[in-house]
């Protein structure tokens, strides 16, 4: 009940008292009188029962002065003492009581700024002693920050769950995507960050197939638990990675549960992923493979008409001196052709690059163990081993390769009914002979053929590459044929053998500045869900925002001219991973709004319009909660977007004047300003959007142990408690 409800309540009961004891007064009095009196009393009051009506309103005038001086002395008082302790004790230590009310509160209140103050002394004694104990913990976060910023490559760590942990200056910049059709080219967003799922960024298939592979080798005697493949970053560039497990206290095992919850596999509980931008390589040897060519071909005409002029006047010493200027023509001729061939190679080589695919190395026995494994699991298909040579590595695109491996058998699945699928791997002088092996009906001719060509399908999920293709990739052949003793039929897969390639010992170092992300503490958190409302609201992601419009009105026309946010990760606030982007209106700003916001239309031009913008900022905020300050009125500007860009921003949101409303209800000011000051946050960046944005932060973060102690733990409930608020039935 709110305090205004409360004094209303407290006047009615007064007034109510009052009433009853002038009424008992009277009966009183009447009792004592004899019949005829008491006529002669009540016809007196029936012709003044306007007067006493008066005089009982009149009456109402102290009385409401007086319920008045008394509620705030020792109703309101004390409500507002318990708020400014709750303050002081989950919020703001620095807060201090307001001296108000009666001298038994005033008393009281003094006592509890006493309190506040010895607690602040000894929350001061005992930070110094945790900074103490601290200090060598920062020692070895200061040597990793220093080695993290020394790496030549890209470093990101990840939780079993593909959750982001750390990472580092050259990824951020790596994997920063550009907003799509700025005129400027200059503003692009990091599309990782702490608590963010890098399934976001790279195909989770890779990933995990990745970590299987990983696996495998842990049980085997591979040279070291590391799997790597070649993928593109968001802006488009080619990127190898590197992939090295976090290994829990049973690596190695794996449950069905895993691989269906597409997370990695049991004992592995992160992993560390070094990427490196091989997008020039590939152009360079893409460039000589092309200049070669052109060399071969361009050439091969020449050198013939030049060799078979210089052999025709070797064999005829007496030609005449014209036809032996012709033929010296000839030569000169081819020569110039050759020069001007060799010339335009140089220039025009490029416009012909020939697509090259970075291979891994792989043991021959790991190829057929993650085979098996994702025959039987997605197909239900049994398998057997016959004849593996253990030793035998293979230079393979083993992703690739699994889907062709998968997809033939599948189509005998299909086709032919078969039952069992057996595999065998051999060495024939330098290549390896990989078989897969079955019983029954034989192929035709044609049908081989075609199952090379067809576009790979499977489960439901069509690639666009080809068998043939993939084998062509990998400089291999396939072939069916038929064991005429056994009546068994195989597919043979000839493939190059290699030798594994050595890791490397030593790494570039570079004086870059040290990167400043850390939260290991995410190991231990659980992943999003669609379901979110019974998470507590201090394990939760957070993407806090602001806009700033042309003016007040967004159903009017008014529109978007900036939109910041910053992230919320594990109770803590990332200013480095922000979200700032200034938007072309393509209108005036209101007079107000820009002596408000500081912004003009000279600022505005050339900037992105927001249906390029809006893409961006719902990738920037993806699996988090949205909280804004009257959010209604951000929101209202966003969903009137929705047809016109096609990006809709569906997860819960929070707004910290609800939430402010829900923790103080009998306080009026709940502007951002009045929150800020009650909390202790400084107001420094106001009226920009991302400095409003992080002013909101860093409120919201003290407000979730105000909440708690009023029982609001969960999402949900913090939502219901915001609904049942005044605030909540204001509309734009």
């Amino acid at each position: 009940m709110s305090g205004k409800s409360r004094f209303a309540l407290a006047l009615a009961l007064a007034w109510g008292c009052v009433l009853l004891a002038l009424a008992g007064t009277v009966l009183l009095v009447g009792a004592d009188l004899d019949a005829a009196e008491r006529d002669q009393a009540v016809a007196i009051l029936r012709d003044r029962a306007a007067h006493v009506v008066v005089a009982a309103l009149l009456l109402l005038v102290p009385l409401y002065f007086a319920v008045r001086v008394l509620f705030r002395r020792y109703v309101s008082a004390p409500r507002r003492l318990a708020e400014d302790a709750r303050v002081m004790l989950t919020a703001n230590p620095a807060h201090r009581a307001a001296l108000a009310g009666s001298a038994e509160t005033r008393r009281l209140a003094a006592a509890f700024n006493a309190f506040a103050t010895a607690h602040a002394e000894l929350t001061r004694d005992v930070a110094a002693r945790v900074h103490e104990a601290n200090a060598r913990i920062e020692e070895e976060r200061n040597r990793l920050a220093a080695l993290m910023s020394e790496l030549a490559q890209s470093v990101v760590v990840c939780n079993s769950e593909g959750r982001i942990l750390l990472y580092n200056a050259r990824a951020m910049q790596l994997l920063r995507k550009p907003i799509a059709g700025d005129a400027a080219a200059a503003k692009a967003h990091a599309v990782i960050g702490l608590g963010r799922s890098i399934f976001a960024v790279f195909d989770r298939n890779l990933i995990i197939h990745a970590l299987e592979n990983i696996r495998d080798r842990m049980t085997g005697e591979a040279h070291g638990p590391v799997a790597s493949f070649v993928t593109t970053a968001p802006a488009g560039q080619l990127v190898r990675v590197q992939i090295a497990p976090v290994l829990g206290a049973e690596a190695g095992k794996a449950t069905a549960a895993d691989e269906d919850a597409q997370r990695a596999p049991e004992g592995i509980t992160g992993f560390v992923m070094l990427l490196d931008n091989i997008t020039r390589r590939i152009e360079t040897g893409s460039r000589r493979d092309s200049l070669l060519q052109t060399l071969t071909q361009g050439t091969r005409a020449s050198l013939a008409s030049v060799r078979a002029a210089v052999e025709t006047i070797a064999s005829f010493p007496e030609m005449d001196n014209a036809a032996r200027s012709r033929f010296i023509g000839i030569i000169g001729e081819e020569a110039t052709r050759m020069s001007a061939g060799l010339d335009r190679a140089a220039s025009d080589f490029a416009d012909s690059l020939r697509t090259e695919w970075p291979l891994e190395d792989i043991r021959g026995a790991d190829l057929i163990t993650a085979a098996r494994r994702r025959i039987e699991s997605r197909l239900g298909l049994p398998t057997k081993i016959e004849d593996v040579a253990e030793s035998l590595w293979m230079k393979v695109d083993s992703y690739s390769l699994m889907q062709g491996i998968t997809y033939i058998v599948s189509r005998l699945m299909e086709e032919f009914g078969i039952r069992e699928v057996r595999f065998s791997l051999a060495a024939v002088g330098q290549l390896a002979h990989l078989d897969l092996i079955w019983t029954g009906a034989p192929l035709g001719t044609e049908t081989t053929m075609a199952w090379q060509t067809d576009s790979l399908e499977l489960g439901g999920e069509a690639s666009p590459i080809t068998l043939k293709q993939i084998m062509e990739r990998h400089n291999a052949e396939i072939w069916y044929q038929i064991h005429k003793q056994s009546q068994r039929e195989y597919f043979r897969i000839a493939m190059p053998l290699t030798r594994p390639e050595e890791s490397p010992t030593s790494v570039a170092t570079t004086a870059e500045s040290r990167p400043e992300f850390y939260d290991f503490d995410l190991f231990h958190q659980p992943g999003q869900t669609p379901e979110q409302d019974g998470r507590t609201l201090a394990s939760l992601s957070y993407t806090v925002f602001d806009t700033e419009t042309t003016g007040l009105q967004p159903s009017a026309g008014d529109e978007i001219v900036s939109v910041g946010a910053v992230r919320i990760v594990n109770g803590r606030l990332l200013e480095h991973e922000v979200f700032e982007q200034l938007v072309d209106p393509k209108r005036a700003m209101s007079p107000e709004a820009g002596r408000i916001t500081g912004l003009d239309a000279a600022m505005l031009e050339n900037q992105p319009t927001i249906d390029r913008v809006l893409p961006a900022f719902k990738q920037f905020c993806e699996d988090t909660v949205l909280v804004a300050h009257n959010a209604a009125f951000d929101m209202r500007f966003l969903r009137l977007k929705e047809q016109a860009t096609g990006v809709r921003f569906t997860q819960p949101v929070l707004d910290t004047l609800l939430l402010s409303a829900v923790i103080h209800p009998d306080l009026e000011s709940h502007s951002l300003e009045a929150i800020a000051e009650r909390m202790g946050v400084s107001p420094m960046g106001r009226h920009t959007a991302l400095g409003d944005a992080i002013m909101t932060g860093e409120v919201f973060l003290r407000m979730i142990p105000l909440l708690a102690e009023q029982g609001i733990r969960t999402l949900g409930e913090a939502r219901e408690a915001s609904q049942a608020t005044y605030f909540a039935r204001i509309e734009y």
